[in-house]
């Protein structure tokens, strides 16, 4: 640790500290998740490997960069980079109750949430939980980084992940019945972010998780609004479809004619 200085205390994610640092050899700013390995189960342990190896399988960029780990103090620390305009979910509160995103900005922001969940589905892994809070901002508030991997899944090829596992507003219908599920799931919560992104509010919410459950198997979520266009409708409505067959998989949505001038324009930039 002795090429790094604190900086302050940025949250917490799965089952660990998160700071900033600046790194002293070059002043870069970068997060260090902290792990202390004694205050965590086993079961915690091999999450925060599992983080460890999936983000050194994802290089994007619309994924969060792994850099290093190493153990410190009978801690796991690792090292990743730093996204200095916080997460999605703060930026979409300071909108409330009533500055709607335009339709195109709205876009742009999911076209890079396809095209790095395209990534981390090609590589055979799940997010497993894809949320606002797990996206994360540079500082124009205007390109975007997936993080937080510590329950993601490898998985084998046409494999399905049993363990229930991620937010529970953002819980698929099949999760919530005890269904397995595979790469369907990350795009219904996708279908979860898109709402937020186009309303500000959560798509399924409710006092007790009975009530929560039975919205979401029901898959009744209030109307967006008017100002967004019929394919915008159509697509949301198919994210969120009740059954995991009929959601597109990221392909399909990047070939959507709401989002395919979004992507192609990325894919430009990214080369």
């Amino acid at each position: 640790m002795d090429n790094y200085e604190r900086v302050k205390a940025v949250g917490r994610g799965s089952y660990g500290v998160v700071h900033l640092y600046r790194c002293k050899s070059d002043g870069q700013q970068v997060v260090i998740k902290q792990i202390t390995l004694d205050a965590i189960t086993p079961q915690e342990a091999k999450m925060s490997h599992t983080e460890v190896k999936v983000l050194l399988m994802l290089q994007h960029p619309f994924i969060i960069q792994y850099h290093n780990s190493f153990q410190h103090d009978n801690a796991m620390m690792i090292v990743m980079e730093y996204a200095a305009g916080g997460n999605l979910h703060a930026y979409l509160q300071s909108r409330l109750p009533n500055n709607l995103l335009q339709e195109q900005d709205a876009l742009e922001l999911l076209s890079q949430l396809v095209v790095g969940l395209q990534h981390i589905h090609s590589c055979n892994i799940l997010h497993r939980d894809l949320k606002t809070h797990n996206i994360l901002l540079d500082r124009t508030q205007r390109k975007l980084k997936i993080g937080d991997f510590g329950i993601s899944k490898i998985l084998a090829s046409k494999s399905k992940a049993h363990t229930v596992v991620g937010t529970p507003c953002y819980l698929s219908p099949e999760l919530c019945q005890g269904k397995p599920y595979n790469q369907k799931s990350d795009i219904w919560a996708l279908g979860c972010v898109l709402y937020e992104l186009l309303s500000l509010n959560r798509a399924f919410h409710a006092e007790t998780l009975p009530a929560l459950i039975l919205k979401i198997t029901r898959g009744s979520f209030a109307p967006i609004s008017g100002q967004y266009s019929a394919g915008m409708h159509a697509l949301l409505q198919r994210l969120l479809h009740l059954d995991p067959a009929h959601r597109p998989s990221t392909n399909q949505i990047m070939a959507d004619p709401v989002t395919l001038s979004s992507v192609i324009r990325l894919h430009v930039n990214m080369d």
